[in-house]
């Protein structure tokens, strides 16, 4: 990671958004990993991706409900 310049925004709320972020997009972009695989008849392969993709999902999940609590804490 030493190659990606630091974020100018040194607040944990960013990082949680940007991981939040990060998750949300992989669920995606496994969708088509997955077909890709399904297509090429690797089951095995597809089958790991669709485990990454839960993964990730449940990161996200997590990761919304922590901004919720966090948002809602900050307007209280």
């Amino acid at each position: 990671m030493t190659d990606k310049p630091s974020s100018p925004v040194k607040d944990k709320n960013y990082n949680l958004i940007t991981v939040l972020q990060e998750s949300l997009q992989h669920v995606w972009i496994m969708e088509t990993y997955i077909a890709d695989a399904e297509k090429q008849g690797d089951e095995e392969l597809a089958e790991w991706f669709r485990k990454i993709q839960h993964n990730n999902h449940k990161a996200g999940e997590q990761g919304k409900e922590l901004l919720q609590k966090r948002l809602k804490n900050e307007n209280a």
